[in-house]
């Protein structure tokens, strides 16, 4: 799953730092609380979800990639 999200966000560098699979779990907690945008304009959970899922969609992917991380993405959504 790391590659998967490094090919998907390839401009981060936030992405080519990360070495486990709890690092990849932060990030995408992260990514999907929008911490890293100011409070005003944060997007909710299920928008940035959307907008993540989209992405990997539109990606070039595998489809096994594709699925991987859009199952992991929704299950941290849940949380």
């Amino acid at each position: 799953m790391i590659e998967s999200y490094r090919k998907l966000w390839a401009q981060r560098a936030s992405a080519e730092k990360i070495a486990t699979q709890q690092d990849l779990e932060k990030n995408i907690l992260i990514e999907l609380n929008d911490e890293l945008t100011h409070p005003r304009v944060r997007k909710s959970k299920e928008q940035k979800l959307e907008l993540a899922l989209a992405r990997i969609a539109e990606s070039d992917l595998s489809d096994s990639e594709k699925s991987g991380l859009s199952a992991l993405y929704k299950k941290l959504s849940a949380q």
